[in-house]
């Protein structure tokens, strides 16, 4: 996945988190009972963990897992001695 793409997806999240438009509105209400700033920060927060469900599958570093592969092997080596 492009850097730029990753980046710009984290500052768009960074900003839409910042949500000045509901701030100091309960209305209108959402199915009735739930206050429209507190749902859109439910569908952030869905959003959210989708993004860093992508960010893991895409552009997590592989050099990071090898070292850790390699961790894991050297100190299971010296248990074993």
């Amino acid at each position: 996945m492009n850097r730029f793409l990753i980046a710009f997806a984290v500052v768009a999240l960074y900003l839409l988190h910042q949500d000045y438009w509901y701030w100091y509105s309960a209305e209108p209400l959402v199915f009735g009972i739930l206050p429209i700033g507190l749902f859109y920060h439910a569908v952030y927060s869905l959003v959210a963990v989708g993004f860093m469900l992508v960010l893991v599958r895409f552009a997590w570093p592989e050099h990071l897992e090898s070292q850790a592969d390699d961790t894991d092997q050297a100190s299971a080596q010296e248990s074993e001695h």
